[in-house]
């Protein structure tokens, strides 16, 4: 599909949603919005849009401005016509969970520019707010803490989204099962968890039905791991799940969190137990399993390797096989639409070269239709977890170690999870297939903040040598010019800002979800 068409086009409805927030709701800072929206089939100009659905999260993506806040879900519902893998739920919650600085997000790139690293948060928030009280040494009073009403016997779809800097968190809900059932845009098939591993930057969606006898409240945890337990056991986070015929508030300790200090492999063996429900349909009628994706010949591979930090010309910074990336001056496709010279390079090394690391602005050149191998190779000392904008790739393997030809003979060739988002445990790897069939210039990237913001990303340049305007569309006449086409740069018109209320705002939200569903389409 062509998602980069719309992304000028997403970012306009961005920029009204903050408008609508400020315009309508002066008076509370802190206003959030879920937009709901149902799969629907556009083709603009004649041109069918290929689909998605599931659930997914935005925020901003700059300057590490995702520490300050600023995120939201979106949900892209099946259409009508097309069931879903499970009974339907009862309700649908969102639940955000992440790390939190108390610093602001100026003040920690500040101390990554100066080389320091951010150290233990000051806390995990659930839907933004921070731990229930369960512990009077190590919560203060005072803090206030989410809450979330259900009913007995019924059965909720909780949507779970790992929205922090850097920490991975295991969540669980005290005596309840999570039954898995999608991840970011995919059905997997359905298996019982009493805790998961959430990666930052992830989302899923658990099926949880309210069997419980209600003799209390329950808790809601959401705890750091891969860390000295002990030292962070002040920054977990702690909701409470309340039945409406409760009969009190929750005590007592937090369920237990996984007991791996011996056995390093149970959360990747967890992560390589989601797969794909093959007979489940998406977007469209044909099960997601009709892609045989095992039997297509790879043609191209990449060994994408990650250090510990390092020192270019004094300054702290982070690689991918080798190399630093630095944002180029000029937005990639203008360059190439008006034949900018020098802007980027395309000589990105599908392998670590025998070279000092260095800054600099190469990026993959990707070809359109070819079908390739990325091996994201994580010699960190941290788990980390790495995204690809306007696609999903299948999760053929991960393990620890060094990869090699021969651990390709670990693929999983039939039913791998199709995702945007996928963890790489510290001294190990995770393979991914991707089919490029998206038009574009799209980013690769670390999600954990600090080591993004420090350099740990690049681009795919995926052009179609026979372009007839079916898989891109011209840049709009309103765009923004910069860098080495400031010159060219024509004089915005506003108008002028407008009170929105009563049906008006509603008229404009409906609006405002269509363009998402375009967006997403």
């Amino acid at each position: 599909m062509a998602l980069f068409r719309w992304s000028l086009l997403f970012l306009f409805a961005l920029v009204h949603i903050a408008l609508v927030s400020n315009l309508c709701f002066a008076a509370d800072p802190t206003t959030s919005f879920e937009f709901h929206v149902s799969y629907i089939t556009v083709s603009p100009l004649g041109v069918p849009q290929q689909d998605q659905i599931g659930s997914f999260f935005y925020f901003p993506s700059l300057n590490f401005q995702r520490a300050a806040g600023g995120f939201g879900s979106f949900v892209v519902n099946n259409r009508v016509i097309i069931p879903i893998p499970f009974a339907q739920p009862d309700g649908d919650i969102e639940i955000f969970i992440g790390d939190w600085y108390t610093q602001n997000h100026t003040a920690l790139r500040k101390a990554l520019d100066a080389g320091k690293d951010l150290g233990m948060p000051d806390g995990v928030l659930i839907n933004g707010k921070g731990p229930y009280r369960y512990n009077d040494t190590l919560v203060p009073d005072g803090i206030a803490h989410e809450t979330i009403n259900v009913d007995p016997g019924k059965t909720y779809r909780l949507r779970v989204h790992n929205v922090g800097v850097s920490t991975s968190l295991n969540f669980r809900i005290q005596s309840h099962n999570l039954l898995l059932a999608e991840t970011e845009g995919h059905y997997t098939i359905q298996q019982n968890y009493t805790y998961f591993d959430i990666h930052v930057g992830q989302s899923y969606s658990f099926l949880v039905t309210m069997d419980q006898n209600a003799s209390s409240d329950y808790y809601i945890v959401a705890s750091p791991r891969f860390v000295n337990e002990s030292l962070w056991q002040r920054v977990t986070g702690v909701a409470v799940l309340h039945y409406s015929n409760s009969k009190g508030p929750v005590s007592g300790p937090l369920p237990d969190p996984p007991n791996d200090i011996y056995d390093k492999t149970l959360s990747l063996n967890q992560a390589l137990s989601v797969r794909q429900n093959g007979s489940a349909s998406g977007a469209r009628p044909n099960p997601q399993g009709s892609f045989h994706y095992g039997s297509i010949n790879i043609t191209d591979t990449y060994v994408l390797k990650s250090v510990p930090p390092v020192t270019i010309n004094g300054i702290n910074r982070t690689t991918i096989n080798g190399i630093s990336f630095v944002n180029p001056s000029t937005p990639i496709r203008l360059a190439d639409k008006h034949n900018v010279k020098g802007d980027y390079k395309l000589d990105y090394p599908n392998r670590t070269l025998d070279r000092p690391p260095r800054k600099d602005i190469s990026i993959i050149n990707a070809t359109y239709k070819g079908f390739i191998e990325v091996v994201f190779q994580n010699n960190d000392t941290v788990m980390q977890t790495y995204h690809l904008n306007g696609y999903s790739f299948f999760v053929v393997g991960m393990d620890y170690g060094e990869w090699t030809i021969d651990s390709k003979g670990k693929y999983n060739k039939w039913d791998a999870i199709s995702r945007s988002t996928t963890q790489v445990f510290p001294g190990g790897w995770t393979a991914v297939l991707i089919s490029l069939d998206n038009v574009g210039v799209w980013n690769l990237r670390t999600e954990n903040l600090d080591r993004w913001y420090l350099g740990q990303e690049t681009y795919l340049r995926i052009i179609n040598p026979e372009e007839n305007g079916e898989t891109e569309f011209a840049q709009p006449d309103n765009v923004l010019f910069c860098g080495a086409l400031a010159n060219m740069q024509k004089e915005q018109k506003h108008s002028s800002a407008m009170s929105i209320s009563g049906e008006n705002s509603k008229l404009f939200l409906t609006l405002l979800i269509a363009l998402f569903a375009y967006a997403f389409s």
